[in-house]
């Protein structure tokens, strides 16, 4: 067994934005993953979500409080209103790791509203205001791009939007693009506190958009269109949501995107779903690119080389179309 796979299946304990430890433990019911007769799902189309990938970086890096990502959620807002969501906004004022208030905007968009049977697809939008694991040193105090590390995870959720505006799907999803994930204490700061990432999600598991809202499970998409990716199961996703793991792999691979989807056990990250499961005890997953590196991603991750040079179509289709499958055969 080789090194990549011992990490991996030694449970390194990983976080995307911070090395953290694992927990054990089980959510909700995941009854709604079911193998029932199946259902042709709509063609995921891989250039709509590239060129959704790119609208995002074109804005510019979409750090709290500055005007890219004002206009970049205008954009969103206004492409799942145009294919057909209904739109929840929050605007909550969400406290930095520095003590910065940042004015924050959770964006939710529901299609079948009145479905009692929901899934939940989200992704972060905001993008990292530090390349602090830049190589270059100069670097670490710049913004980023983004492209992998946000943008591609609701690349692919809009382009899942306009195939839902496009084809009847017969249970309610909801799409769902949590702000500040990635504005957590940096690298180059000594002192370390609890929970300064994924502060979008955290406030939305206690302030749902609805109330006492409930899902039968979520799938969570982030840096999900590096040419490089490799999909390993997240520990936590494992420990609290396992038959919906083993359903989103297995379509996966059903669908020859196993080269991608590995049939192994990765690290447990510290990721927007983890709160997700803790506030609104909702069994999800989270796709994630995991490596063996040092930090555990790619070497592109929290550096200026996050940008649209590496982002793979056959990655977002491989992705896209597996999320389609599952949401459409349940």
């Amino acid at each position: 067994m080789n090194k990549f796979i011992c990490l991996f299946l030694g449970s390194l304990f990983l976080s995307c934005c911070s090395q953290k430890s694992a927990t054990g433990g089980s959510a909700a019911s995941t009854s709604g993953v079911n193998a029932g007769n199946s259902v042709k799902a709509p063609a995921f189309d891989a250039d709509s979500a590239y060129s959704y990938v790119d609208a995002q970086v074109t804005f510019g890096p979409r750090v709290p409080n500055t005007p890219a990502h004002k206009a970049c959620a205008g954009y969103l807002e206004s492409e799942l209103r145009r294919h057909g969501a209904e739109i929840y906004v929050q605007e909550p004022v969400l406290t930095a790791y520095n003590g910065d208030r940042l004015q924050a905007k959770n964006l939710i968009g529901a299609f079948n509203p009145g479905h009692k049977k929901r899934i939940l697809l989200f992704a972060h939008w905001d993008s990292r205001p530090y390349s602090d694991h830049d190589p270059d040193e100069a670097n670490r105090r710049k913004p980023l791009d983004g492209a992998d590390d946000g943008a591609s995870g609701v690349g692919i959720l809009l382009e899942i939007a306009r195939q839902i505006s496009l084809n009847d799907i017969q249970t309610g999803i909801d799409i769902l693009f949590f702000d500040a994930e990635d504005y957590g204490t940096p690298e180059f700061v000594k002192e370390r506190k609890p929970d300064t990432w994924c502060l979008g999600s955290q406030f939305w598991a206690r302030n749902p958009h609805v109330p006492d809202y409930k899902a039968d499970f979520g799938i969570l998409l982030d840096m999900v269109g590096h040419r490089d990716a490799t999909f390993y199961k997240e520990g936590y996703s494992v420990s609290y949501a396992a038959p919906v793991v083993e359903k989103v792999w297995g379509t996966a691979r059903n669908l020859g995107y196993g080269k991608y989807f590995i049939n192994a056990k990765g690290g447990t990250i510290t990721d927007d779903h983890q709160y997700v499961i803790r506030g609104r005890n909702i069994p999800c997953i989270d796709i994630i690119n995991l490596k063996d590196t040092p930090n555990g991603f790619g070497m592109h991750w929290h550096t200026q080389d996050d940008t649209m040079d590496h982002i793979d179509r056959n990655v977002l289709k491989a992705v896209g179309q597996t999320v389609l499958e599952v949401i459409y055969n349940q």
